[in-house]
């Protein structure tokens, strides 16, 4: 079983997904109040390490898998873009991890905004530590969420170890992934509304074809998913949500999370290859 170490865990989104793939978390990184009272709630026997920046990575203990999603602000397009003028820019600590524990995968995560800013400094970063990788853009909606939500996933590796995605299996199911992304674009006007409703609740016509596509030929994730194929929008609650404790933070906490469904795909996509070697 390979073992997960979780930089910016936040509510765990990242590490849930690698952990229905069949890993196993074994630290965490997280500094946020309520994002570490729910992983404390969740992952009551794993430790976490806090903040990246005060971590002595000999003191850690070397994971198979590093994963993360490091802060999107500099590069997002909703915002300033200050890129590495922007404080809360941390990559160089993610490098520095990756450096010194030389895991066998690191997968992160970040915004559609970093391919155009930034994302060539990470390539050279992990370069010249010795690490190539391969990228995806992934939305929700492939993996059957009902908003698009594109995010950059990246899976880096020790360069003496190839292509993972061209050595394995996994091309073909990056095929239909791509493939369900192109239709969830075409028809994005379906797949989220303010008013709480989504197409897909219902079953209907075209996000079933986008289900079909994308389960097509892989059996062995339908079957692990086949609760989660629809997913229930938020109730029409108007201005005010009664009983709902912590929403606000609860809503940054899902805001800033990576969707579990893509964290797993990847991670099945990861074991795919490491269980081929």
């Amino acid at each position: 079983m390979l073992t997960v170490g979780s930089l910016f865990s936040g509510i765990g989104g990242l590490d849930l997904g690698l952990e229905r793939a069949g890993m196993e978390v074994i630290w965490q990184s997280e500094i946020d109040p309520y994002g570490c009272r729910v992983l404390e709630k969740h992952w009551p026997e794993v430790v976490n390490h806090g903040n990246i920046k005060d971590i002595n990575w000999r003191d850690v203990v070397r994971p198979d898998v590093i994963c993360g999603g490091y802060p999107c602000q500099p590069f997002s397009t909703a915002g300033r873009r200050n890129g590495e003028n922007d404080p809360r820019h941390l990559w160089p600590w993610v490098r520095e991890a990756i450096s010194e524990l030389r895991p066998k995968y690191a997968i992160m995560e970040n915004v559609r905004g970093h391919l155009t800013m930034g994302f060539d400094r990470v390539l050279a970063d992990l370069a010249t530590i010795g690490y190539d990788a391969e990228w995806q853009i992934v939305s929700a909606a492939s993996v059957g969420a009902p908003h698009r939500r594109d995010r950059l996933i990246f899976v880096a590796y020790p360069e003496s170890d190839g292509q993972w995605r061209k050595n394995s299996d996994n091309s073909a199911a990056l095929s239909e992934w791509s493939e369900v992304q192109e239709e969830a674009r075409r028809g994005s006007g379906t797949l989220a509304h303010n008013d709480s409703k989504w197409n897909g609740l219902n079953g209907s016509q075209s996000t079933t074809r986008q289900t079909h596509l994308f389960w097509g030929n892989n059996a062995r994730r339908k079957a692990t998913n086949d609760s989660r194929t629809w997913w229930e929008a938020e109730p029409d609650v108007g201005r005010v949500a009664d009983g709902v404790p912590s929403r606000v933070d609860r809503l940054r906490g899902l805001g800033n999370a990576v969707v579990p469904q893509v964290a797993e795909l990847i991670g099945r996509m990861v074991i795919d290859y490491e269980n081929n070697l």
